[in-house]
């Protein structure tokens, strides 16, 4: 790789064809246009940030980070996740800790001035949820950066991958949600960005030495040698270039998440064996960044270690100052996250899937069509490597190969465990679209600005089976494929984003709402069934296992529980019906006990409550104070059939009874009613909601 053709790639650091722009403006406006749209895009998912997203992924994002973090910065009541149980805990809490500890603690800090001098208190559970979440918004758009950079060093077009990035409902939703992939995914586009910057300069530097070297051996005078070898020798290091923050990034990443191991494997690999073929980087090059990439390891290692050992306090300063410590002191979490893990007795209580999962349903579920292209590239890819073909496969020590191999080992390797959500994927998100954007959707029809060298152009061909339909994919059928992407990515957006769950969050603002009017203290029920459980950090109380000091009687003293979640989770409505009555005779005994009222709620999905007679011969009156909109929940959908026989009979089916058929009684009742067939349809529409429903003996 010629230093001539990198500086001339360096000057036109936009990539696509600026030199040519020059002289055609009109093409210059019109790439310009495209960029803004990528601008706008990323004003829409700050936006739709903000709005909230009322969707609930997975309770993972809000019970591996904001609750526990929220818990310690503020002392509130939470509930914390068993990954956090001091006896075994499998979580780091550095990572966290950082990312939203600190907006939280800046939070803490402002509130008592703006409660004293505006009478605000801004802990409301809107703050408590947004601002963690933008902050995951901001790091999601490193991902984007990332994928910039990467296509500017190797004169890669980005406005085509950038745009298909930000159509994408993976950074969108997923990545500005508190979860530890969001993380992952922003830790592995690091990463990527800093191998592949150390891969140009590897190979822009063993080009020089080779150049130089074959000069200074055909060299016929003292001075002319002399020269060549201080040009030689003024040529800078590359061997160890970011070896520190590459090794602090993995380690990093497999404390924030185990699975990163798997991510990071390819980058990894790649960084230490870069020029391992050349004369003037062999196989004692490799041994030596081996040794000090794991050298460079240890501080972040160490750093981990001490805190996770500190704050699960199986390590304490009166423990050092005695000399009484041992390896039983230290918490090292990701090995205790592969140990818990690799028992299937474990993973069974968290869901058991076919190891083809992640390949058939995942890949597909989170990147579509994007993601059947990089399903038939791989199989193409390892089809081609079975039969030994490696003239058709990416040069080894390429940026394409870096990019495939950083595609392929992750999800195969996570495959090999039987439990599969699609979060786990997250990671992979900029080499995949690294490779295969331009399959949806190509905005310059010329070739992206390549290397002047017989292997860079090689790479540009083989790079092809990555793209095997790219050659005879015609204008119109781009057009299809952009298309079904923005309708696939907008359909699952809004599902994931705002329908998923979506009651959840405006439960608990309403809960927040309902214990803040209360006029006496009280204690408040709330039983919770086919639904995600409640962050009960959102409702800002303060903990009742903590115990405070009164400077006024020099006391200690603890805070009486207000708010108590049953979750019920799947079980039958029977059973969830007799829990409630049993909640409501323990509240009364206590009632009379302690003269302390209580108020008990029952929420649930809306499709859940047609025709149950249990409502009616439980002796309990159940009053619907509020219903959420929109609101899904999986263990209990919309009664589609029933619908459908609906709309296609000449007598429609009553879908949802009203409320004095079931004997509750609805401040609404006017809404239940309707036998029609838009009443009907009303009543379907209505099963997308969750209901709220007092409850009283």
């Amino acid at each position: 790789m010629g230093s001539e053709k990198i500086s001339q790639r360096n000057q036109n650091s936009g990539g696509d064809f600026r030199h040519e722009n020059k002289s055609k403006p009109q093409k210059s406006k019109v790439k310009d246009q495209t960029l803004s749209v990528y601008w706008l895009l990323a004003c829409f998912r700050i936006i739709i940030t903000l709005l909230p997203q009322t969707g609930y992924i997975h309770p993972d994002e809000y019970f591996q980070t904001i609750e526990v973090v929220a818990g310690d910065v503020f002392d509130l009541e939470v509930e914390r996740p068993w990954e956090f149980n001091v006896t075994f805990p499998i979580r780091s809490i550095l990572v966290p800790k950082i990312i939203f500890g600190i907006p939280y603690i800046l939070l803490a800090a402002l509130t008592p001035n703006l409660s004293y001098i505006l009478g605000w208190d801004i802990r409301t559970p809107y703050v408590m949820l947004i601002l963690p979440r933008l902050v995951s918004c901001c790091l999601s758009f490193v991902t984007d950066y990332c994928l910039y950079r990467i296509c500017v060093l190797y004169g890669q077009k980005y406005r085509t991958r950038l745009l298909v990035l930000a159509t994408s409902y993976v950074p969108v939703i997923f990545g500005t949600r508190t979860l530890t992939n969001s993380l992952e995914m922003t830790l592995m586009s690091v990463l990527l960005l800093l191998v592949a910057d150390c891969m140009i300069k590897s190979d822009k530097v063993i080009y020089q030495e080779e150049f130089l070297e074959s000069k200074y051996a055909s060299a016929s005078t003292p001075v002319e040698r002399t020269k060549l070898y201080k040009m030689r020798a003024a040529l800078p290091a590359h061997s160890l270039r970011r070896c520190f923050p590459i090794a602090s990034i993995a380690v990093a990443g497999v404390f924030n998440r185990p699975t990163f191991f798997a991510f990071g494997l390819a980058p990894v690999f790649f960084w230490l064996q870069r020029g391992i073929s050349s004369k003037f980087c062999g196989i004692r090059a490799f041994h030596l960044r081996i040794m000090l990439f794991t050298l460079s390891a240890v501080p972040a290692l160490i750093t981990f270690i001490l805190i996770d050992s500190f704050y699960y306090g199986h390590l304490t300063w009166n423990e050092i100052g005695m000399g009484d410590v041992s390896l039983s002191n230290f918490v090292v979490t990701p090995f205790n996250f592969l140990l818990y893990n690799s028992r299937e007795s474990n993973l069974a209580h968290h869901g058991l899937h076919p190891r083809v999962t992640h390949m058939l349903v995942n890949i597909p579920l989170l990147y579509n069509v994007l993601g059947f292209t990089g399903i038939l590239a791989v199989s193409n890819f390892l089809f081609r490597a079975s039969q030994a073909r490696w003239k058709e496969l990416p040069r080894a020590q390429s940026l394409m190969m870096l990019m495939t191999t950083s595609l392929i080992i992750p999800v195969i390797l996570l495959s090999l465990v039987p439990h599969q959500e699609a979060r786990f994927l997250i990671p992979i998100t900029l080499p995949l679209v690294f490779l295969h954007a331009q399959e949806i959707q190509d905005l310059d029809q010329r070739p992206a600005i390549l290397f002047g060298t017989r292997e860079s152009i090689q790479d540009k061909h083989k790079s092809q089976l990555n793209c095997p339909s790219s050659s005879s994919t015609g204008q119109k059928s781009k057009r299809s494929l952009i298309s079904l992407w923005l309708v696939i990515n907008c359909l699952l957006g809004v599902f994931f984003g705002f329908v998923h769950q979506g009651g959840v969050y405006p439960l608990t603002a309403h809960l927040k709402e309902i214990m803040r009017k209360q006029s006496k203290p009280q204690v408040v029920h709330l039983v919770t069934a086919y639904m995600y459980p409640i962050p009960q950090s959102l409702l800002v109380q303060r903990n009742t296992k903590h115990k405070y000091f009164d400077h006024v009687t020099n006391t200690k003293y603890l805070l009486s529980r207000k708010f108590y979640a049953h979750e019920l989770g799947s079980q039958s409505f029977p059973d969830i019906v007799d829990r409630v009555k049993n909640i409501i005779h323990d509240a009364e005994n206590n009632k009379t006990k302690e003269n302390l009222d209580y108020s008990t709620y029952l929420a649930v999905p809306s499709s859940l409550v047609g025709n149950k007679i249990e409502f009616q011969i439980s002796n309990l009156t159940f009053r619907r104070i509020n219903l959420f909109y929109p609101h899904m929940s999986t263990e209990a959908p919309p009664m589609l059939t029933q619908l459908s026989y609906s709309l296609s009979s000449s007598k429609p089916v009553n879908l949802y009874n009203r409320s004095d058929h079931m004997g509750l009684h609805n401040n609404n009742s006017s809404d239940d009613s309707g036998d029609t067939l838009v009443g009907q349809v009303f009543h379907f529409l209505k099963q997308f909601s969750l209901s709220l429903y007092e409850v009283k003996a």
